[in-house]
C-alpha cells in the first residue's frame, strides 16, 4: 500500500488547509528548495516568507504564500506548517505580488522596530543624564571651563 500526505498549514487565527492525500510538497528554508514526498524522515524546519506548492492525488496543484512559519514532517506521513499569515490561490503568478507585500510588510516592521528602540535608548540617555545632573548644571567633568567641578 503506498502511503500518501495528508497537509495542514494553519495561522492562530484560521486553518488555511486540510488536504489529504497529497502526493508532494515543495517548500524553501533558509539552506533552499526541498520537496517532501510520502515516507519522508522526520523533519522540522523554519520558513522563510515564501510559496507552498503540493500536489493533490487528483493532479490538482495547491499553492499557499507563507509570512515565515514552522514545517513539520511526522510518521513519514503528516505534513504541519504554522505560520504567522497566509494565503491561498490558485496559480503561482497571482502569489507573487503576495509574497513581495509580505517581505515588504516585515521589512516595515523592522523599521518600526528600530526607530522605536532608538526612542527608548534616547529616553534612557535623558533619564540618565537628568540623574547625574539634577539641578540642571552646565559644568561636570567633562566640562572644560576654569572652575568647573
Amino acid at each position: 500500500m503506498m502511503r500518501r500526505l495528508a497537509l495542514t498549514i494553519s495561522t492562530p487565527f484560521d486553518v488555511l488547509v486540510e488536504a489529504s492525500p497529497i502526493r508532494s510538497l515543495r517548500a524553501e528554508d533558509a539552506s533552499g528548495s526541498f520537496g517532501i514526498l510520502p515516507g519522508h524522515v522526520d523533519f522540522l524546519t523554519a520558513l522563510p516568507v515564501s510559496v507552498v506548492r503540493w500536489m493533490t492525488e487528483a493532479g490538482e496543484a495547491g499553492f499557499c504564500a507563507v509570512r515565515g512559519g514552522i514545517m513539520t514532517v511526522s510518521q513519514g506521513s503528516k505534513v504541519a506548517i504554522a505560520c504567522r499569515q497566509g494565503k491561498l490561490g490558485t496559480a503561482l503568478d497571482t502569489l507573487a505580488a503576495d509574497v513581495a507585500a509580505f517581505v515588504e510588510e516585515e521589512r516595515d516592521a523592522a523599521r518600526r522596530a528600530s526607530t522605536a528602540q532608538m526612542r527608548v535608548h534616547a529616553r534612557a540617555v535623558r533619564q540618565l543624564m537628568h540623574y547625574l545632573n539634577p539641578q540642571g548644571e552646565t559644568g561636570g567633568a567633562f566640562d572644560s571651563r576654569e572652575g568647573a567641578p
